[in-house]
């Protein structure tokens, strides 16, 4: 049986900013994980952290962007594995944005967890997930503080 996380998160800030955080390699180091990403459909790139044995993942998330629509819509497969080239967790990522009067609406479903094997990367990222959103949150405020004062 697949598994999906669908988390929704409201930010009040207009898509295009919500978008700079997730396709700017530099701002997606700052919430989410070191990684060579650019916003090319078709393109290979991998998100890099520290390996977890007990998960049987060396630390690297090999991923192709698979579509691309600016402000819109992003999505990305997110495949991992014990290294040496073998992945256990086949899984897609994609981000919904949706402009509202006061900010951005923002969808998250990430996809493919069909594997027993997968279930402890599942229910990690359930959360995992809510986090990161947390720390985009946070950056955006921090970012538009400095702003403010500039």
């Amino acid at each position: 049986m697949t598994k999906i996380i669908k988390h929704r998160f409201f930010f009040p800030h207009p898509p295009e900013t919500v978008w700079e955080y997730l396709t700017k390699p530099e701002l997606m180091e700052q919430w989410l994980m070191k990684n060579d990403f650019q916003p090319i459909v078709g393109l290979d790139f991998q998100f890099r952290t520290n390996p977890i044995p007990g998960l049987d993942f060396d630390g690297i998330f090999y991923c192709r962007v698979l579509e691309i629509v600016p402000f819109k819509k992003l999505s990305y497969s997110w495949k991992s594995g014990p290294g040496e080239g073998e992945i256990t967790l086949d899984s897609v990522v994609l981000w919904k944005l949706q402009a509202t009067d006061n900010g951005t609406e923002l969808f998250l479903e990430h996809s493919g967890f069909e594997k027993k094997e997968n279930l402890n990367f599942y229910n990690g990222l359930i959360d995992g997930w809510l986090e990161k959103f947390t720390k985009i949150a946070d950056l955006l405020n921090t970012a538009q503080h400095v702003n403010t004062n500039a």
